[in-house]
């Protein structure tokens, strides 16, 4: 099991305000605008599902807004706390060494600011339950045939 990375500063508490926490949520990035746009989708919906209000998306290259873009659009919201998901399944070099760097140097612009990288996607317990009800999707879709 994978854990988060303080960054800088200290990881939050559970009593810290979730509207003093910002969310970055980052993949690398896609010059197909089909993958940009699920993923905005994706950032959309987990900020409207969730308690946090600051929630922001960014990517590694290719297009914008870049991570520090996104860390310092959640600090004139408020987020003294950033943490930043890498929205990755393993953790390869992405998810382990290049968002952690590109947080450490975007967090530099902001001393005070707590930041903390999480784990990918990678063994989270539902994963299990995603790949299982994308096999039963395969096997119950009557579309699927050879082109």
């Amino acid at each position: 099991m994978h854990k988060p990375t303080v960054i800088q500063g200290v990881a939050p508490s559970s009593q810290q305000s979730p509207t003093s926490i910002g969310i970055v949520i980052i993949d690398h990035g896609s010059r197909r605008e089909e993958s940009n746009a699920l993923f905005s989708e994706m950032v959309k919906r987990f900020r409207l599902q969730s308690e946090f209000t600051i929630v922001e998306e960014a990517h590694m290259e290719i297009v914008m807004p870049d991570l520090q873009t996104a860390m310092q659009s959640c600090v004139e919201q408020g987020a003294t706390t950033v943490i930043i998901h890498p929205y990755f399944l393993a953790p390869g070099r992405h998810a382990s060494e290049d968002v952690p760097k590109m947080a450490r140097e975007a967090a530099a612009q902001f001393p005070t600011l707590n930041c903390i990288v999480t784990a990918p996607i990678a063994d989270h317990s539902l994963m299990l339950s995603v790949m299982h009800d994308r096999v039963a999707e395969a096997i119950s879709d009557s579309s699927n045939e050879a082109e």
